[in-house]
């Protein structure tokens, strides 16, 4: 979810406590005076009302000029990871800058550094960066929930040498800081026990099927003992496995559901109750989108995401009919995928649910893919309608194996036709449940492959 940028904050001089006591106590003196018809006492009435407002103008009058680079540490963080913000200020003035304060500003949803004193700087000195008249400043930032967030800009604040008034100006613009969603490990090694081997390989293997393409690794853990390769054992020393050797990288594919259509009635029913329900059912399934999707590449595998909405990876005006009903998916390759796909996901909110014709909606394909072209798919669904269950449904023939992760946010009719229709459908109801939700998919497809 993108951040919605905050506005620079409006600059006006204030009074200090110690100024608002200068003009109450004025004031009261003035009233008093005028009253009590004490002319004597006007005089210092007068000047108890002046001294705040001159020193207001001080504050106010030749503003501070000041540098401001930015820069994070790293400058894309998970949700939950910490990033150093590294200011670095310069005193652009011809004159020495001490006693004033400093902030980061931030959009809503973070928080940044709070008031602190700002080293005094000396006059600007010219020359590169690193004298006196400069200083850097450096912060933790923490963000709790994913999105692109606006950093900045720095606020500095100035008060006038008897603390009666202060004024704030904004210096510099503010910088974005990609927060990524949070990343599960999952267990085994990409899908070695699944079917899955790249639509290439599988056409060369159906063109061929004699051709020796097996070669042998080392074991590691999660390996079927079926593919041990006992003679390769015996003259290496230890167990080795059979590999089939990939002619290309073997594809995956993940859907994801983006529009929340789901029930209306139920919706209305339930109100914010039920809006808050699919929110955090919403980040559920886009850390376990991410955490899918990181382990595929880091396994070798090109990875293809389908959106059930309109396109928020690679947004395109021609792109606002949604995966299954004609754009073409978004594909992340193995080398520097997973921070495109973390990025990606970073941006990614729930979207209408696109408008489509008839002759659209009765075929759901991806345009990069016949309709008899199969690959491991795993559909992430959070709150799809009964439309959205029958095209899925259709979609089955294009998916060995079919994994559905539903969370609880699913009607009971949707599960039951996807069931129907030959997905494996596994619940979900926290993050911690991703790592054995993974783990029944390994065992599921094991359990297939031994019984062969």
């Amino acid at each position: 979810m993108s951040a919605t940028r905050r506005t620079r904050p409006a600059w006006f001089p204030r009074v200090t406590l110690r100024g608002g006591a200068f003009l109450i106590v004025g004031g009261v003196l003035l009233a008093y005076s005028l009253v009590g018809n004490r002319r004597d006492l006007v005089f210092i009435a007068c000047l108890l009302i002046a001294i705040p407002l001159v020193a207001m103008v001080y504050v106010t009058v030749r503003p501070a000029r000041l540098g401001v680079e930015r820069i994070f540490r790293p400058p894309i963080v998970p949700a939950g990871g910490d990033t150093i913000v590294s200011l670095r200020v310069r005193n652009l003035s011809l004159r020495p800058l001490y006693g004033a304060r400093w902030r980061d500003g931030a959009s809503e949803g973070i928080t940044a550094v709070a008031g602190a004193q700002l080293p005094s700087l000396d006059s600007h000195e010219g020359g590169p960066a690193g004298g006196a008249d400069s200083v850097i400043l450096d912060y933790t930032l923490t963000p709790r929930v994913r999105g692109v967030y606006d950093v900045g800009p720095l606020v500095l604040g100035r008060h006038d040498p008897f603390g009666l008034a202060w004024s704030e100006r904004a210096i510099g613009t503010g910088h974005d800081l990609t927060v990524t969603p949070r990343i599960t490990p999952l267990p085994g090694n990409g899908l070695s026990d699944l079917s899955g081997e790249g639509t290439i390989h599988e056409l060369h293997r159906q063109i061929n099927p004699n051709s020796d393409e097996l070669i042998a690794r080392e074991y590691r853990p999660g390996d079927s003992m079926r593919r041990v390769n006992w003679p390769a054992t015996a003259r290496h020393g230890e167990i080795m496995v059979r590999q089939e050797e990939q002619r290309s990288n073997p594809d995956a594919r993940i859907i994801l559901d983006t529009t929340l259509s789901g029930d209306p009635l139920y919706s209305a029913e339930h109100g914010g109750e039920r809006a808050g329900r699919l929110d955090q059912a919403f980040e559920l399934a886009i850390e376990l989108t991410a955490s899918v999707g990181v382990h595929l590449l880091d396994s070798g595998f090109r990875l293809e995401v389908v959106e059930l909405g309109r396109s928020q990876f690679a947004p395109d005006a021609h792109r606002e009919r949604g995966g299954l009903h004609g754009d073409s998916p978004s594909a992340f390759l193995s080398l520097g995928g997973d921070r495109m796909l973390l990025e990606g996901l970073a941006n990614v909110v729930p979207v209408d649910r696109p408008d489509v014709d008839d002759a659209t909606m009765q075929r759901p394909r991806t345009a990069t893919h016949s309709i008899n072209e199969t690959m491991p798919t795993f559909a992430v669904l959070v709150d799809i309608d009964e439309q959205d269950a029958v095209e899925i449904a259709e979609y089955r023939p294009q998916c060995q194996p079919a994994v559905a992760f539903v969370l609880d946010t699913m009607s009971r009719a949707a599960v039951t036709r996807l069931q129907d229709a030959g997905w494996r459908c596994i619940g979900l109801r926290s993050p911690k449940d991703i790592p054995a939700a993974w783990d029944e998919v390994q065992r599921e497809r094991g359990g297939a492959h031994d019984a062969l």
